[in-house]
């Protein structure tokens, strides 16, 4: 391929407002104010864009709970300024979801990639924060209307409830449903199988997203 045709081939989209996939792996975001994106995703920018960690101004309890869990497993930066910001994870695909006002969704706090500035978000645990190893895990729950990025291993599988999952593999799940933490009902005999924990979703509606991939208990 001529060097010319590369430049054209791979080049940015023309300028468009809301989040956009460049490709599957890489999330463009045009930035006109301010954008919450997850710490260590950038990969480029233009413009006039600064970036900063989240802190407790947020004011009260909830910006310490906030600050906190954040520190433990969602780390997230504030991208402000005028420019297009571009952001990939890992090489994991992106998603992109459209929130309607009233419209929610809860995210595995490790595939929350970026979201609007006028998403309301509050950060949660799923079982004990301190015993992540034992299944506990860090939640995002996002409140629309906006632009909402997630990140994938491989394609993901939508299913509905009631289902049980792996925590490792889980990514998100609607917001009307509210899992558990359970063990494994298998007897073990020998090696064991390592699915020790599952994640219990009960219930006849709403959704679940999981992926084919495990990310071996960083959740």
């Amino acid at each position: 391929m001529e060097l010319e045709q590369f430049i054209d081939a791979n080049g940015p989209d023309s300028e468009a407002n809301g989040f956009q996939k460049e490709n599957n792996r890489l999330l463009k975001i045009p930035v006109d104010g301010l954008t919450t994106v997850k710490v260590g995703t950038m990969v480029a920018y233009t413009g006039d864009l600064t970036f900063t960690g989240r802190s407790s101004a947020e004011g009260g309890l909830t910006g310490l709970v906030k600050e906190a869990v954040t520190d433990e497993g969602t780390p997230v930066m504030e991208a402000e300024g005028t420019g297009s910001l571009y952001l990939a994870d890992q090489g994991k695909k992106v998603q992109i979801l459209s929130l309607d006002e009233g419209e929610s969704i809860s995210v595995n706090g490790t595939d929350v990639l970026a979201f609007e500035e006028q998403i309301d978000y509050e950060i949660g645990t799923i079982g004990s924060l301190s015993g992540a190893a034992a299944g506990g895990l860090t939640n995002v729950f996002l409140s629309g209307p906006g632009d909402v990025a997630i990140s994938t291993h491989g394609d993901p599988l939508v299913i509905s409830p009631p289902v049980t999952t792996d925590p490792d593999a889980t990514v998100a799940w609607s917001s009307n449903l509210s899992p558990s933490i359970g063990t494994n009902k298998m007897i073990e005999i020998g090696q064991q199988s390592g699915e020790s924990m599952q994640m219990e979703f009960t219930g006849e509606e709403g959704f679940v997203v999981v992926q084919p991939y495990e990310e071996g208990g960083q959740m």
